[in-house]
């Protein structure tokens, strides 16, 4: 069995998925890229997260190929591939079903920059249109819209985040669904205060060089 480190960092983070409160039951994906080996490593369809051994990985071409792995790899597997194959700045993407973000998923209505937090992701948590799940058009529907940002609602389904790292594509995850938390509960008072272009520039700007380089 190859790539041992990647194939374990996988079932971590699924575990995390629902430590942290991302998705429920066997919802979401998480993907490697292994650009030299030009190998996916996916997380498999319909096993629960802390069942899913190290084995139970499957490994893919970006056509669909698999290349290593006896089980059915998550059925999104296009929706990984698509930003592998035309993002050179990608290495790993990250699927939740959160249920803050879901919310506003669900009603394709995008997050406005509330908090400074909007940084780590983009100028806004863009909202893209609904597509059916696993198919290709929800793949090229979700890549066309995210645009420089590292985070979009895929429309009535969930959230997909990338990053150069997957822990890096986790945190974006984590970011999402704490601002659409925020989003919520702010209006659940009052209307919320935003950013103006001046404050959201500039939180951009820092988190593009924050933590350590």
């Amino acid at each position: 069995m190859n790539y041992l480190k990647e194939r374990e960092a996988i079932v971590d983070y699924g575990k995390k998925l629902i430590t942290e409160g991302l998705t429920t039951g066997t919802g979401g994906n998480i993907s490697l890229y292994l650009r030299e080996q030009g190998v996916m490593l996916i997380s498999p369809s319909g096993i629960p997260y802390f069942d899913t051994k190290m084995e139970d990985i499957v490994v893919m071409d970006l056509d669909g190929k698999v290349v290593e792995g006896d089980r059915k790899p998550s059925s999104e597997y296009d929706l990984h591939a698509i930003f592998y194959r035309n993002r050179p700045d990608v290495n790993s993407v990250v699927h939740t079903h959160s249920e803050y973000a879901t919310t506003f998923a669900c009603l394709q209505q995008e997050i406005e920059p509330l908090h400074y937090i909007i940084g780590s992701i983009g100028e806004k948590v863009r909202c893209c249109d609904y597509c059916t799940f696993g198919s290709y058009e929800l793949a090229e529907e979700a890549y066309n819209k995210i645009g420089k940002d590292k985070g979009i609602l895929l429309g009535n389904h969930g959230v997909l985040t990338i990053g150069k790292t997957l822990s890096a594509a986790f945190e974006v995850a984590k970011d999402i669904e704490f601002i659409a938390k925020l989003n919520y509960r702010a209006r659940c008072i009052g209307t919320p205060v935003l950013l103006n272009n001046e404050q959201l520039a500039e939180a951009v700007e820092k988190f593009g060089t924050y933590g350590q380089q």
